[in-house]
């Protein structure tokens, strides 16, 4: 499974939120300021994540977005599924060879799990301890 930008970038904006939560309302343009991100593809993907309810905009010159709810309670699974859709790695098919359905399922399973367990708390106060796994992306 791959994470395209949209799951990427509109993780980054619930970051950001994340972190600024409780200090008002933020704009995507200091969003995008901050990361050197495009502001026109933030406001593309800011409007689903606003249908989802994980944010709620607030009008006027301080206007800007503020999260829906605490970010302990809103987790990178949330963010990914409406972004990206079901998490998956592949389409099972029921008349697959058992062991390979079960080895996508185990993986889809473990995937999960990684993302429903992270919350954007965890993400925004997260702190680089400086392990050499942090940047193992290929197996």
């Amino acid at each position: 499974m791959k994470i395209s930008t949209k799951g990427r970038y509109g993780l980054t904006i619930m970051i950001a939120l994340a972190k600024k939560h409780g200090d008002g309302p933020v704009s995507l343009k200091s969003i995008a300021k901050d990361h050197s991100l495009s502001e026109h593809y933030l406001e593309q993907l800011i409007a689903p994540l606003r249908n989802a309810m994980l944010v709620k905009s607030v009008r006027g010159a301080y206007g800007g977005y503020m999260l829906a709810d605490a970010p302990e309670n809103v987790t990178a699974g949330d963010v990914i599924r409406v972004l990206e859709g079901p998490i998956t790695p592949v389409e099972i098919i029921e008349d697959e060879e058992p062991a390979k359905r079960d080895l996508w399922i185990k993986i889809r399973d473990a995937v999960k799990e990684v993302l429903d367990s992270t919350t954007l708390k965890d993400l925004a106060e997260y702190k680089d301890e400086g392990s050499q796994d942090n940047y193992m992306f290929y197996i």
